[in-house]
């Protein structure tokens, strides 16, 4: 049953406005938007009587519409793609306008509900001491599962103010431009651009919303700004995430730097100039007036020689705060702190912009580096991690004709750069991925010391762990570096801090969705432990990504799960795709969600909560469930039929053609399909096109079932009863359950070469339906979220004309290279067809993390 509240503030909102936006004549003509409900309707009754996409819109056409030519039938395609691409957005804007409606601002999560929590248990100086060290860091990654250009966000940010005002005329208005509005670009998108795109948020919903948190969080007479440190802070990654991206490369590096610093200024300015209009007192306007002049200078300052430090800007304001105080009876101090507020969280910075390569390519640009030196010939190849923390010298000339080792070897000059332009904060991290050895770390050291800083290093070095493997040995490797002298100081010159990067998106795509989640949690507390033992603090950096299959679902839920034995002074985590408009759209829910995020890791340090630690019981049955789970995903993988079924009956080839981002679907440039060159996302999102969501649930029934046929079901669920880890697996692959439609490739069960796959598929999805709905005692899946559930239900309806004309193009495609049929213009629509469907499918999962 649905619940009331969404059937009110949703579901009936968007409809009545849906009904509007139909009616818009977009392309010239009306019918289409008429058509739109009667397709929906031919399309849910078809499926679910059998037929296949292509048998359905055989007899749409033939009884629906008058169309004479194939050719009218793909454009009546396209157009409806248009359409649904918008009503996406539609529902998109509805949600965020009743978000305060849809979400308890004030209840569970909140700094409200936390603070009244630390009073009734006398906390108040712990939760004092802990705002000295705690910090949460949101990272903007640009990896390619949302695309909407800030054309489309303004009209959306407009959408919801009118829908909140219920303004019809405006709401009219607005939809008819967004009918008219390119959602995207003919050209693939640069990483330049990509981060001009995501900037966005940063200048227009993260500048306000978390410095209104931080001001919310201090708001106590018990509180001292000088005692609190940022708590919230930024990363970006577009411009700087080099791995798999030939396109990323120091000169755009430098350009998103002074792109980030720009726009913060722009703010500065904008809040100097409002400042200026109450601070016009004796003794504060003048200095008010002198540092807006000098900000503006900065912002013009095309040869970089007339910026102002950050350290002036502070200095200059604090002098403003002591005249306010003592001459002025502290008249609009609170205006003023809240832009000192803002200048401790974003510096002269914005936000840190992470540099990211993969080991291997950092290997092959340190044999360029050794070839190009004589002290370093002895390096080449096999090396130890002595030897490399031992490296002495400076490397000022090196020869190559490839231009990623060359860009790998000069962006440690480039990180420099930045830092002396912008301030150490503005790019000080070098994160590796696939992280295999301590020698992958100590190269990139060694490496900095040569190309950039003889004397101390100002750079962290985040090694990566993303394989099933790599987990299970990280906390050896990172013992190896722990106990190697030079690299101890190292850490204690970065203040004893060492940040350890785990990615559940590849994690997986290699072991599956039990088997990543438990890898990931046991080496955190492997990691943790032997950090302690050292004296050294660890801060997790979590790359989670949209759906639960890439580490997403109930984000903060995750982190509050977590218990004591797992360092959690800092949270760290990616956001990318669609999660970032979802979550971080406006200025309300962003704040909302950032505040979730600082309250499940402060509420980790402040309370003891035994359903956060396991018993020796319980951790039997994870661990059991685990290896379970891993094996039959790995005979799933394993398979003959695995990667030709996602080359030849998903639309994962399609995923490089669509031109949603910069960066190449998988990282080797061969013609061949090889899993292990797959990167997550298109991996990850092939499966969500089919609405088969593989990732998300494949091996979590066959695991329940083999422990129940073991006599230990009992065990599940008392594990379930008391583990809010586990209960937040189950409820995050139950998300991905919930969008999964099998009546959708039904028609695949009759195919020759994967029938007998998709079977398999197919079992396994009711299998853990079974299986999960047993363990949680639930009724129905998701009965524990029933207005989640309520939203995936509706956008799924929406996109169900989409996904089904992205399943007929494949269907005809496939038929066509069967019968080896030549007809290339055809193929080439079709194959369109498949692309455009891409867009609205991916934005309406936005809900999914």
């Amino acid at each position: 049953m649905r619940s009331e509240k969404f059937q009110n503030e949703v579901d009936l909102k968007y409809k009545l406005y849906n009904s509007i936006f139909l009616t818009l004549p977009l392309d010239g003509i009306h019918k289409t938007g008429i058509l739109i409900p009667i397709l929906k309707e031919e399309c849910s009754k078809g499926l679910e009587t059998g037929k296949s996409p292509v048998e359905i819109f055989e007899d749409f056409f033939e009884k629906q519409t008058s169309f004479k030519t194939e050719e009218e039938e793909f454009d009546f395609m396209f157009r409806v793609i248009h359409y649904i691409e918008r009503q996406v957005v539609l529902l998109d804007a509805v949600e965020d306008a009743v978000f305060g409606k849809m979400n308890d601002l004030d209840g569970a999560g909140s700094l409200k509900a936390l603070k009244s929590k630390i009073k009734q248990t006398g906390k108040w100086e712990d939760l004092k001491n802990d705002l000295e060290h705690f910090a949460v860091r949101v990272v903007l990654t640009a990896h390619p599962t949302q695309f909407y250009p800030s054309t489309v966000l303004a009209i959306i940010n407009d959408l919801i103010k009118a829908i909140q005002k219920s303004d019809l005329l405006q709401i009219k208005l607005l939809l008819t431009q967004l009918g008219k509005t390119p959602f995207f670009k003919k050209e693939r998108p640069t990483p330049y651009d990509e981060a001009k795109s995501l900037s966005w948020y940063l200048e227009n919903i993260f500048y306000q919303s978390a410095s209104d948190l931080y001001s919310e969080l201090l708001k106590s007479e018990d509180f001292s700004n000088e005692k609190v440190g940022s708590v919230i802070s930024f990363g970006f990654w577009p411009g700087g995430d080099r791995d798999g991206n030939p396109y990323v490369n120091t000169e755009t590096t430098l350009k998103v730097a002074e792109r980030l610093r720009y726009i913060l200024f722009l703010n500065y300015y904008k809040d100097l100039r409002l400042l200026r209009r109450r601070l016009s007192f004796k003794g504060v306007y003048e200095l008010i007036v002198n540092l807006e002049e000098r900000v503006l200078t900065a912002l013009n300052d095309s040869d970089k020689s007339a910026g102002i430090s950050l350290a002036e800007i502070t200095d200059c304001l604090n002098k403003i705060e002591k005249i306010l105080v003592e001459q002025h009876d502290g008249f609009f101090l609170d205006l003023l702190r809240k832009f000192q507020n803002k200048v401790k969280l974003f510096g002269s910075h914005f936000a840190n912009i992470d540099i990211r390569q993969d080991s291997r390519i950092i290997g092959k640009a340190f044999d360029v580096l050794c070839k190009s030196s004589t002290f370093l010939t002895n390096q080449i190849g096999d090396v130890s991690i002595e030897s490399l923390f031992e490296v002495k010298g400076s490397v000022s000339y090196f020869k190559t004709e490839d231009k990623v080792s060359r860009d790998t070897i000069s962006v440690f000059s480039t990180i420099k750069e930045i830092q002396e332009r912008n301030g150490e904060l503005a790019c000080n991290r070098f994160i590796i991925s696939n992280c295999q050895s301590s020698v992958d770390v100590a190269r990139v050291y060694a490496m900095a010391k040569l190309c950039a800083w003889e004397d101390s290093l100002p750079l962290d070095i985040v090694p990566l762990f993303e394989t099933i493997d790599d987990l299970s040995k990280a906390d050896e490797t990172m013992r190896e570096l722990f106990e190697n002298k030079v690299y101890y100081q190292h850490l204690v010159s970065r203040g004893k801090k060492q940040t350890i990067m785990l990615g559940f998106s590849d994690g997986t795509k290699d072991g599956g969705y039990f088997s990543a989640n438990w890898s990931i949690y046991k080496a955190k507390e492997n990691i943790t432990r032997l950090a302690r033992e050292k004296g050294i603090v660890v801060v997790f950096f979590d790359g989670r990504g949209g759906p639960p299959a890439r580490g997403g679902g109930n984000t903060h839920k995750f982190y509050s799960s977590l218990g004591n034995n797992i360092e959690n002074q800092e949270i760290q985590v990616t956001i990318q795709g669609q999660t970032i408009s979802s979550k971080f759209g406006t200025k309300a829910s962003a704040k909302y969600y950032q505040e979730l995020l600082i309250t499940a890791g402060l509420g980790n340090r402040l309370f003891e909560d035994q359903s956060k630690q396991f018993s020796t019981e319980d951790r039997e049955i994870m661990e059991a469930l685990s290896q379970y789970s891993l094996e039959e995903y790995q005979r799933f993988k394993s398979s003959d039929k695995f990667v030709p079924y996602l080359e030849k009956m998903s639309a994962l080839k399609y995923y490089g053609e669509a031109k949603i981002g910069s960066r190449p679907s998988k990282r080797n440039a061969s013609a061949e399909l090889n899993f292990e060159d797959l990167r997550a996302i298109p991996f990850v999102g092939a499966w969500s096109q089919m609405k088969q969501n593989v990732p998300g649930f494949f091996g979590v029934g066959a695991s329940i079932k083999r422990l129940k046929e073991e006599g230990r079901m009992e065990g599940c669920k008392s594990l379930y009863q008391n583990s809010l880890f586990f209960r937040t697996l189950v409820e995050n692959s139950m998300q991905s359950i919930s969008k999964s439609y099998f009546s959708l490739t039904q028609y695949m069960q009759k195919d020759e070469e994967f029938g007998e796959f998709w079977n398999w598929i197919y079992k396994e999805y009711q299998l853990s339906i079974d299986m999960l709905l047993e363990v949680s005692g639930q009724e129905e899946i998701m009965e524990l979220s029933l207005e989640l559930k309520d939203s995936i239900h509706l956008r799924e309806e929406i996109v169900l004309p989409l996904i089904c004309i992205q399943q007929f193009a494949l269907m005809k495609i496939r038929e066509m290279d069967l019968s080896g049929n030549t007809d290339q213009n055809k193929y080439n629509i079709l194959q369109n067809l498949v692309i455009r469907s891409l867009y609205g499918n991916i934005n309406a999962s936005r809900n999914s993390a």
